[in-house]
């Protein structure tokens, strides 16, 4: 089974490292034209200038912050004016800081709701319309496994990533109807800058050494590795395809098996 994206648009948040880069860069290897989003500009114009490209192929970018949902509102306008339709949004957006949920400020909350759910809500509502005319449409958000499991001391993104979630499935079945499939990836722990600063800040928090913090995470997972970024990018390259017709409203762990729930 070969995938193949040519001719489809897409739109892949967070973009410029991670998970969002290696989606990107495997997304332009299958043929399609990517618009990236992030807020580092020269980053931005570092990543497409890496990515695979033939002449059917026109990649572009937003720059934008995901702490001010109204600027990024309006960027999106201005870009529907001017390109086709989308046909895949990857929603993907660095998660909260850490910490217990009892210390966590409103503020935190507040600010991680607009980062994630409102931010990725805006960017549904912009491109549904155009999904809608070309009868194609994926929709993917990259969450976290905490969504059937909270992970210890990550009390703000336990409560937002749940809120995505839940989001997502119910905008599913109001999608489907017209070709438009939503899904979850829950990543598990992958070999990103947040995981490690997650390490950092663990070990900080316990007065245990970041190495200690690591094999204790590697403890709990049954294939004994991290992911590497590219492993989420393929499950969501397959979400993104034509071959996912029929898979709608999931949440698709890749996690090595570190999960206790079904």
């Amino acid at each position: 089974m070969k995938i193949n994206l040519q001719g489809r648009n897409a739109v892949v948040c967070g973009s410029t490292q991670g998970i969002g880069k290696a989606i990107a860069v495997e997304f332009a290897k299958a043929g399609a034209s990517l618009t990236l989003v992030s807020r580092n500009e020269e980053s931005l114009k570092k990543v497409i200038n890496e990515l695979d490209g033939s002449s059917r192929q026109r990649h572009s970018y937003i720059c934008a912050d995901f702490t001010d949902p109204d600027n990024l509102r309006t960027k999106l306008e201005e870009y529907v004016k001017s390109n086709p339709p989308v046909h895949i949004l990857v929603n993907n957006t660095g998660g909260p800081k850490s910490g217990e949920i009892l210390n966590a400020t409103t503020t935190e909350f507040e600010t991680a709701f607009r980062q994630h759910l409102i931010c990725n809500h805006i960017l549904v509502q912009t491109f549904a319309g155009g999904m809608k005319k070309e009868k194609y449409g994926r929709i993917i958000n990259i969450i976290s496994t905490s969504v059937k499991q909270p992970i210890r001391n990550l009390g703000v993104s336990n409560t937002i990533r749940a809120a995505v979630a839940n989001w997502a499935k119910t905008l599913s079945a109001e999608l489907a109807p017209f070709g438009i499939t939503v899904n979850n990836i829950l990543p598990g722990a992958t070999k990103t800058e947040r995981l490690y600063s997650l390490f950092k800040s663990r070990a900080e928090a316990s007065g245990k050494s970041v190495e200690e913090i690591e094999k204790e995470w590697l403890s709990e997972i049954p294939c004994g590795r991290f992911a590497e970024p590219v492993e989420l990018a393929f499950a969501v390259l397959f979400l993104a395809s034509e071959y996912a017709s029929y898979i709608n409203g999931i949440n698709l762990p890749v996690d090595g098996g570190r999960l206790n729930t079904l």
